[in-house]
């Protein structure tokens, strides 16, 4: 049964009456998700390999960069990008709780928006599927997008403002990729 837009809108609206869009309860559902199954994972591998004491970069690199011991030497660059990503994207994760549950999610959601973004980087420097390229655009556009509505939900001042992937010249590209 039809109900009217002001039903669905009032069901999606937070606490202070910002309404919410499926698209983005979803989003946040599917980040806290994987959160949660990376921090279950960890914990499960420093359990098993706890009389090996590592820094938790050199755990999260190993993690990341295990499967990839097989590629072709050609996707090096690629997928060392993305281990970089995903490392520091977990260790910039691993705050210290500041007693705001707000302040804490932000805190914890803009080192993962920043990590997909820098992947969505990486797949623009070496990926050739267009159709992919372009929805790497997108993640960096809206995953931008989120940390700044997040950060102005805040009150947090915005860092300044950096070159677009496209906006790279070629040289400073090939400066940056990991050999």
């Amino acid at each position: 049964m039809f109900r009217g837009p002001h039903k669905t809108l009032s069901r999606s609206r937070l606490a202070g009456g910002t309404a919410v869009s499926p698209t983005l309860r979803l989003s946040v559902g599917s980040h806290l998700a994987a959160i949660a199954v990376g921090a279950v994972a960890a914990a499960a591998y420093l359990t098993v390999y706890s009389n090996n004491p590592q820094s938790l970069a050199d755990y999260i690199s190993a993690i990341c960069a295990k499967p990839f011991g097989s590629a072709p030497a050609a996707e090096a660059p690629y997928l060392a990008e993305n281990v970089s990503a995903m490392t520091k994207m977990m260790i910039d994760m691993g705050i210290r709780p500041s007693g705001d549950v707000d302040t804490d999610f932000v805190a914890m959601m803009v080192p993962h928006h920043q990590g997909a973004i820098e992947m969505a980087q990486a797949e623009l420097r070496y990926g050739r599927n267009e159709p992919l390229r372009r929805m790497a655009q997108e993640i960096i556009v809206t995953q931008l997008q989120e940390i700044t509505a997040m950060r102005l939900s805040l009150g947090q001042a915005l860092p300044p403002s950096v070159p677009s992937p496209d906006q790279i010249p070629p040289a400073a590209m090939s400066d940056s990729k990991i050999e």
